[in-house]
């Protein structure tokens, strides 16, 4: 979907983004990245993670010759094998500690093997039951006059079958600005909302910003937003009905995917048996104002 791939882009942008100065805390803060990796990521640093551990571990037991009984003498394929058997307390086969040296290292690697295996199983947890919202946001937004003034619209959907119980949404409007001593700044601006709140987000809701006398988009046109890098930023957060959680998604739009004149196709329609029915085919759909 067009939502995700943005999102996508947008977090590669903000990691493009030179934070000079500032002190790198990926390595300090392990858990996070964890948590944040893409699956293939995650299972490829895990993988790294239990060879290096079993090779390093395959080399201590290689420090003492005749240390593990039924391996060939040497041979780190053996001393790799017995240390996965060991760190996964599998239980010994044909090869087991002969010496008091190998029984210190095994007490050693069997403590450290519980502890990773115990905190790979929660970071895997944490991953899976991390609360996710599945919100379809329209690909633009429009400026169209809505009870005879101009208002700013976007559409929003929940995609799950289940509702999202007070549902709200924050909507904020930023721009480059100079101010009057020469320092260039982006500047946020809270964009009051029509209706700010959702008692039960179940399909489809269309968020309205009335662009009166108070907005800060109050006379201002496509091309003054486009030469002030302008962007329009959405937060929506509510309780997911089945989770029982807080969800949140995030969303925004450039000036570019502002359609000033243009307004939404309706989506919602009764059938004659008196159902009613939302139409997410052209959930993205706008059309040119004729009036």
């Amino acid at each position: 979907m067009r939502w995700r791939r943005l999102s996508e882009e947008e977090a590669r942008a903000a990691q493009n983004i030179l934070r000079l100065g500032a002190r790198r805390i990926a390595t300090r803060d392990l858990y996070h990245l964890m948590l944040t990796a893409s699956w293939p990521t995650f299972f490829a640093a895990l993988a790294l993670f239990y060879l290096v551990f079993n090779c390093g571990f395959a080399a201590l037991y290689l420090l003492q010759p005749g240390s593990i009984a039924g391996g060939e003498q040497g041979y780190l394929a053996d001393a790799f094998f017995f240390s996965v058997q060991t760190m996964a307390t599998i239980g010994y086969g044909g090869m087991h500690p002969a010496t008091f040296y190998a029984n210190v290292v095994v007490s050693f690697e069997a403590l450290l093997g519980m502890a990773g295996f115990a905190v790979a199983a929660g970071i895997v947890f944490a991953r899976f039951s991390r609360p996710t919202a599945r919100v379809l946001f329209s690909r633009v937004a429009v400026v169209t006059p809505h009870e005879g003034v101009p208002t700013l619209m976007f559409r929003c959907a929940n995609e799950r079958r289940n509702r999202i119980l007070e549902a709200e949404a924050h909507v904020y409007f930023a721009r480059e600005e100079t101010s009057s001593e020469g320092s260039t700044l982006r500047r946020t601006y809270d964009l009051a909302l029509a209706r700010q709140r959702n008692p039960l987000f179940t399909l489809s809701w269309t968020v309205m910003h009335p662009i009166d006398d108070g907005s800060p988009l109050h006379g201002i046109d496509p091309d003054f937003l486009a030469s002030e890098d302008a962007t329009v930023v959405v937060n929506l957060m509510g309780t997911d009905e089945t989770l029982s959680q807080t969800v949140f998604a995030r969303h925004s739009y450039r000036a570019d995917e502002i359609l000033w004149g243009h307004r939404f196709v309706d989506i919602l329609d009764r059938r004659e048996d008196g159902r009613r029915t939302v139409d997410y085919r052209r959930f993205h759909d706008t059309e040119e104002r004729s009036d």
